[in-house]
């Protein structure tokens, strides 16, 4: 087992946000983790990467528990994360951006800056260009590339795609493909079905903070998608 969450309940102030969340990821699966807008998703990777402590529940990544640990040493067990609004600094360039992730991550492996220039070579062309002068579509690449430089055994990604346009939608579906061939164990939060379609092994869709579904794309019955995406 890659990743296990076991009956996870997270609160806000006294808001019950996930209320017994349990999920698992395979290695070398891509798991999309689906539900509307407040059902939990970022919350669930949040916690996983040590940002929002759970208040009940476990936790674990290759069997070793993950709760309670401060966020470097979560990604120093081999978890990258992509967050939702990428986190860009805008004084640090491409290449200062790729080079202080490699130091902080897990140690040496298949993921380098060499590796994320060949998976965007836009970045490669953009390597001395400061995070504040990059386009939407260049720092989500540079998102994706800093937590793979980490060389994560798991990566989190809290949706890749939002306010982007088809063409950079289509390069980093393609990134992500490449990846999963490569046996990269994802967990991916996407309100693009079609995307999620593209890349997922399985689902696991949330509403209100309870797992309503969890099983192969195929198995998602329309009128859930209906009531619980809105497609």
């Amino acid at each position: 087992m890659m990743l296990a969450v076991e009956d996870l309940h997270v609160f806000y102030g006294e808001s019950h946000i996930l209320q017994g969340v349990s999920f698992t990821v395979e290695p070398g699966e891509v798991c999309c983790l689906l539900g509307r807008n407040g059902a939990g998703k970022s919350t669930t990777l949040k916690s996983i990467v040590g940002f929002v402590p759970p208040r009940a529940g476990r936790i674990s990544l290759r069997g070793i528990p993950l709760v309670g640990l401060p966020t470097h040493r979560v990604a120093r067990l081999g978890v990258g994360y992509v967050p939702e609004d990428r986190r860009i600094f805008p004084t640090l360039t491409v290449a200062e951006h790729l080079r202080i992730a490699a130091r902080g991550g897990n140690g040496p492996g298949r993921f380098g800056a060499e590796t994320v220039y060949r998976l965007f070579p836009r970045l490669r062309e953009r390597a001395d260009v400061p995070g504040r002068a990059l386009s939407g579509g260049e720092q989500q690449m540079l998102a994706i590339g800093r937590a793979l430089v980490g060389n994560p055994t798991l990566l989190l990604l809290d949706e890749p795609s939002e306010g982007l346009g088809p063409l950079v939608v289509a390069e980093i579906r393609h990134v992500l493909a490449e990846l999963k061939g490569a046996g990269l164990s994802t967990l991916l939060v996407e309100q693009n079905l079609p995307l999620a379609r593209a890349l997922g092994d399985r689902f696991i869709l949330l509403g209100k903070g309870r797992v309503i579904f969890a099983g192969r794309a195929g198995d998602l019955r329309p009128e859930d998608a209906r009531r619980y995406l809105g497609v």
